[in-house]
């Protein structure tokens, strides 16, 4: 059996970790996934809000390093719970249990989340002086 879900969308608000009893940590957040076409009606795209919850170092990663609407790309498996509300009711909720989350765009400017320490150098200046043209006979390089 097959039960693999990657979607991508943007963070509806900046995911909070919680812990569970037992102390396991955990979130839950929703991404908006605008569909490929327009409703009929409006002539407006329509967004789904797409139910989300990780588990342990997955769900630190993403409260550490993704805010409100930041994008997403999450994979993982669809799960289905069945629960009776306050009413009596039966009810039946679907998420996306998230086994990896990926950035879908680049770091935005202002945006905190990440270590100082990592400094964007792809824009410097590079130099033709800086590098020297490799001698010797092309034969001994390995990929040729």
């Amino acid at each position: 059996m097959l039960n693999k879900t990657i979607i991508m969308g943007r963070l509806a608000h900046t995911p909070e970790l919680k812990h569970t009893a037992s102390g396991t940590t955990y979130v839950q957040f929703s991404l908006a996934v605008d569909r490929d076409f327009k409703d009929k009606q409006s002539g407006e795209k329509v967004t789904d809000w797409i139910d989300l919850v990780a588990w342990s170092h997955t769900a630190e990663f993403i409260c550490q390093y993704f805010a409100k609407g930041r994008m997403m790309v999450a994979s993982g498996r669809l799960q289905t719970d069945s629960y009776t509300d306050k009413q009596g009711n039966k009810r039946k909720s679907t998420k996306v249990v998230v086994e990896n989350a990926y950035f879908g765009d680049s770091k935005r400017d202002g945006d905190q989340s990440q270590s100082q320490s990592s400094q964007d150098t792809s824009s410097a200046p590079i130099y033709a002086d800086e590098y020297a043209p490799i001698s010797g006979d092309d034969n001994e390089l390995p990929f040729i």
